[in-house]
């Protein structure tokens, strides 16, 4: 694996110790990496669905 560096808002942080708090994840780092995940089969998916075009804008803070 290597290592990323970013910057996150703190409420999004609070909330995702709130779902490793709660036992969803194991730690911060899986949540992320999930999240990433995420994004990435639903841009996927989106793309084989739709020929290209995006189905969710992923750059919203």
């Amino acid at each position: 694996m290597e290592r990323v560096t970013l910057r996150i808002p703190k409420q999004q942080i609070e909330e995702v110790e709130q779902l490793v708090d709660s036992g969803e994840f194991p730690n911060r780092s899986e949540a992320i990496r999930s999240a990433v995940r995420e994004m990435i089969n639903e841009q996927y998916d989106g793309q084989t669905e739709q020929s290209g075009k995006q189905q969710r804008n992923w750059a919203k803070v």
